[in-house]
């Protein structure tokens, strides 16, 4: 009923301004924003799918370390900040359950997997100022990029535009020990062009046990560019050692949130690891109706993580390959664009654990003992896909794609000996189709409706038994999502707005359970219901001369609950979903005035969150203010200047960033909850930009 009710809002609404969509309109007006070439769509106006979109200014509008503050003024989506290494990501309220990390959405850095097999996304390591454009998809709607239950997020990496050379050094600093250097260089040609950057991070953090450094090197460009195609390359190294405060229990959140956890501060727990990435493409025009877009890559991790209940060594190596054909075909006066293409991923880890003997090291924090397991596991999967956009009437599309997925693993237990032995199992292939009408009343309006079906995989410890043996009966999470929307450009192209209205019920949830300090087990143990409307309104006034104002709204209205869910005898149904604020609201704007001077602001709102799931405990609502000045000139011929400094969290609000599910206290110690938010703090950057 609530989808039917939105669409007829969206036809009245459409037809009455259709007429004025086409006036004349000599104002500056926003850009109809153009997505990936991974879509068989080309702009998010020929996309029916809820698809978000953040410019390179976007995702830079605040200090250039974190892009949660970007990922967070889109509708729909979530992004829980504990730290800069410690962050969950959820959309829809898909994920808003995962323990420490991010699962169930699935994330590419240009044609490279950012999810690993074990079904963890990690895209806080990329660079922000390297990210040219971010797309999220929300929901099962993308046959292409693995019908995941939450979407899929695409990063774009940031090329040099142009013909030339193209230097810049960036210098942020800020509150806590700040401090962020960014070194960058590309040239381009018609032929191809060449991007190499370099990135050093450090925080002291403003919790005890906080410290944070990361550096980076990327290299990324193309080359044998002509009409027929280009090959692309990529290549990232990241180095990190973050130590890491964990959650503390809601005595400490309120009296004393610069804590650490009182054992994790004892053993100076931390991760550390080395991560590389690689990848080519190759976009080839076969003939003038068939093109062919093939890419291979490659990531490796070498990971140490010392905790107070032991020390977790892991080397992860991965490899795939994916192609697609995109290809039309005429119709008497139009024509049907299909795709498609397959991929194929595996990866694999090798460690185990070992104890910590921090307790008998003096105070100096963590000491390596004796090893206490170890494991390894094998997860390979396959993706096949086609999508076909087939217009039937005139202004009338219909859309249809379907994604094919075989995964099977195999759990290798290596220490102690009386443990060991090798277990392979697989799931029933899935299929996850997707159909969607779209109507375009007028040439810059867009209305659809769509549905689709998605799965989530088991993360690696929902998988297992208390033992360590692999669990027969865990099943994939399932769920059919329905949605209709609209999007228009109105006011002589100067107001662009987006409504969707969405109802996705998932079967077989997946619930972690925890056995011990670091120890999960999986059940399949019911079933949520994801209701919601989501809004996003962006507004081009000229005020005069080169005064302008750029206004945003982004509004999610949200009904996330147990629609069956009994767990241990417990019968949380009707329950709201834990983890997860039912309303979010994000509005700011961006005022520009001559000479390059400009000022922004963010306000985010987020609503209580569930902690448990017998909704006996909330995290409370809190609002934030960040605001940015700056200023751009040119200081000679070719060399210009960005000078920019700001405030977060103007209104110094106590809140939660992130927050732990179900926590247990164990030893009779309280639960711990809570992962407190920044403070005010404050940041300045300055940025240095040659062509030649």
């Amino acid at each position: 009923m609530l989808l039917r009710i939105l669409f007829a809002i969206l036809l009245l609404f459409s037809v009455r301004l259709a007429a004025q969509q086409d006036t004349i309109n000599t104002a500056k007006q926003l850009k109809e924003v153009r997505i990936s070439s991974y879509h068989i769509n080309d702009s998010l106006l020929n996309a029916p799918a809820a698809i978000s979109t953040l410019s390179a200014a976007d995702l830079q509008r605040n200090d250039n370390t974190n892009i949660a503050y970007a990922l967070n003024t889109l509708p729909g989506v979530y992004m829980q900040s504990g730290s800069i290494n410690t962050n969950r990501i959820s959309i829809r309220g898909i994920g808003a359950r995962t323990p420490y990390g991010t699962n169930k959405i699935r994330a590419f850095y240009g044609s490279i997997p950012l999810t690993s097999g074990d079904s963890e996304t990690t895209i806080e390591d990329i660079d922000v100022e390297i990210i040219g454009k971010t797309e999220v998809i929300k929901g099962p709607l993308s046959s292409v990029y693995g019908a995941g239950l939450g979407g899929a997020i695409i990063l774009s990496p940031n090329h040099t535009s142009g013909e030339g050379h193209n230097a810049s050094v960036s210098t942020t600093t800020g509150s806590f020990g700040l401090i962020k250097n960014t070194i960058r260089y590309g040239y381009a040609t018609q032929k191809g062009n060449l991007n190499i950057s370099y990135h050093k991070l450090e925080n002291e953090g403003w919790r005890d046990n906080s410290a944070y450094n990361r550096e980076g090197v990327t290299l990324a460009g193309e080359v044998f560019k002509n009409d027929k195609g280009s090959l692309t390359y990529f290549g990232n190294y990241t180095y990190l050692k973050a130590y890491i405060p964990s959650s503390v229990d809601r005595e400490t959140f309120e009296n004393n949130p610069q804590n650490a956890a009182f054992t994790w501060n004892a053993a100076k727990g931390y991760e550390q690891y080395d991560s590389w990435l690689g990848g080519l493409a190759y976009n080839w025009q076969l003939t003038d109706w068939l093109q062919n877009a093939t890419s291979v890559f490659v990531n490796i991790k070498e990971n140490y993580e010392p905790r107070p209940f032991d020390i977790l060594t892991q080397d992860t190596k991965g490899y795939g390959a994916r192609t697609q054909f995109t290809g039309n075909i005429p119709v008497n006066e139009t024509k049907i664009t299909w795709l498609a293409g397959m991929e194929y991923f595996k990866d694999g880890f090798t460690g185990g654990t070992f104890a910590n003997l921090y307790e008998q090291n003096n105070g100096n924090g963590s000491l390596q003992g004796e090893r206490l397991t170890g494991t390894g596991q094998d997860r390979q999967f396959i993706n096949v896909f086609a999508q076909a956009r087939i217009p039937l009437v005139r202004n009338v599309e219909l859309q249809a794609g379907v994604n094919y997925n075989k995964t099977k693993f195999e759990l290798e237990n290596t220490f102690p000996a009386e443990t060991s032995g090798t277990q392979d199992y697989s799931y029933n292939g899935i299929w996850s189709p997707q159909v969607s009408l779209m109507y375009k009343p007028a040439k810059l309006q867009t209305l659809y409706f769509s549905a689709s079906r998605g799965f989530s995989m088991p993360a690696i410890e929902e998988t297992l038994m208390p033992e360590g043996t692999i669990n027969p009966d865990i099943k994939p999470e399932s769920g059919y999502n329905f949605e209709a929307g609209g999007k228009f450009y109105l006011a002589g192209e100067r107001l662009y707005a987006e409504v969707t209205a969405y109802t996705m019920s998932v079967n077989d949830l997946l619930v972690a359970q925890r056995v011990d300090d670091d120890r999960y087990v999986g059940v399949n143990a019911g079933e949520t219901l994801h209701q919601g409307i989501e809004v996003a309104v962006n507004y081009y006034w000229q005020l005069s001369g080169n005064y302008t104002l750029q206004p945003y709204l982004a509004a999610s209205l949200g009904n996330y609950e147990f629609k069956e869910f009994i767990n241990n005898d417990n019968n949380y149904s009707g329950n709201d979903l834990t983890g997860v604020p039912d309303n979010k609201i994000n509005a700011g704007f961006t005022a520009t005035a001559p000479f390059g001077v400009y000022l922004s602001a963010d306000y985010y709102f987020t609503a209580k969150i569930p902690l448990n799931d017998a909704n006996s405990l909330y995290a409370d609502s809190y609002s934030l203010l960040n605001v940015k000045a700056g200023y751009r000139t040119v200081l000679f011929k070719n060399l210009s200047t960005h000078f920019s400094a700001g405030v977060n969290n103007i209104t110094n609000t106590h809140y939660a960033a992130m927050v732990l599910v179900n926590a247990t206290g164990f030893g009779g110690a309280a639960p711990r909850y809570y992962y407190p938010g920044l403070p005010v703090n404050y940041y300045g950057n300055l940025s240095v930009n040659y062509s030649f």
